[in-house]
């Protein structure tokens, strides 16, 4: 038995026993790593430099890379340096900085956002300089973020709250909140629950709208009669439709799956594929 407040730090799952395929770890990081800096850089500097991409499409495309710059950049390098050093220590300010993952949920806001101007800008072009004027456009971008924030903020506060009673391992390479859960003691897990029922609420809510803004998108896109004239629309809407099926689909295996499935081996690279693999993709598509 331990006491949270006897804990100063974390001990993270290792990727390997040896120390050469912790190396092999590090440079596979080491590259997906410098692919999101680079591939989002390029992003962020084409449409910060080029006035002719000052529109609202660009500017939510630059808070998406942003986003994912942020993301990556929370849990990966404190996974090469573990792996580079042979360490698995993670300090107690270290694992609850990392509950900042959550940004994650400001990403998801963000791509409902781009959700609605692909529909504005194809259901109601006429409208789109009004409803999606810069000030609106800075309003949503800014709810984003907070939201974002504040969910990470919640999280981190609450679950740092709970009492630990099962040590200070963590079976997974960052400090993943279901993970953190599993040390408090049973009595306190459900503490966490409101957070996460408005989480999820709030989840459902944008996945609901972001269907119905598709749905009205490809109405609206098959009454065309050309295939030249369809064409553009889906080149701008494919992309962000296969980003955000990434992003769900890889968070729902994440949180959703049944205990009966969960391992250390499935539980590895699922956060893998929903933490590391979408910052890196996400600017490649």
């Amino acid at each position: 038995m331990s006491n949270s407040s006897s804990i100063t730090e974390f001990l993270l799952l290792a990727f390997a026993d040896t120390q050469e395929l912790q190396l092999l770890h590090f440079w596979l990081f080491l590259g997906i790593y410098l692919v999101a800096l680079l591939a989002n850089g390029l992003i962020i500097t084409a449409i910060a430099c080029d006035h002719r991409l000052h529109t609202p499409m660009y500017f939510l495309l630059l808070n998406l890379s942003l986003l994912d710059l942020g993301s990556i950049s929370i849990t990966v390098p404190k996974a090469m340096a573990n792996s580079l050093w042979d360490t698995r220590a993670i300090s107690y300010p270290g694992c609850a900085a990392q509950f900042f993952l959550f940004l994650m949920s400001a990403e998801y806001f963000l791509l409902t956002v781009m959700a609605y101007e692909r529909y504005v800008a194809i259901c109601k072009p006429l409208h789109y300089g009004t409803l999606l004027g810069s000030r609106a456009c800075v309003h949503m971008a800014a709810a984003a973020w907070g939201s974002g924030f504040l969910f990470a903020v919640l999280h981190t506060a609450n679950t740092f709250s709970l009492p630990l009673c099962q040590g200070n391992a963590v079976d997974q390479f960052f400090c993943e909140i279901p993970q953190i859960l599993k040390l408090t003691c049973s009595d306190a897990y459900f503490r966490e629950a409101w957070v996460l029922a408005v989480g999820v609420s709030f989840a459902f809510g944008c996945f609901v709208f972001i269907v119905l803004s598709y749905g009205q998108i490809f109405r609206a896109v098959l009454r065309v009669p050309s295939e030249q004239g369809q064409h553009k629309p889906f080149s701008t809407c494919l992309p962000h439709l296969t980003v955000v099926s990434l992003f769900v689909s890889t968070v729902m295996i994440a949180y959703l799956k049944p205990p009966s499935l969960s391992s250390r081996s499935l539980d590895l690279a699922v956060a893998l594929l929903y933490s590391v693999v979408p910052p890196a993709l996400n600017p490649l598509i």
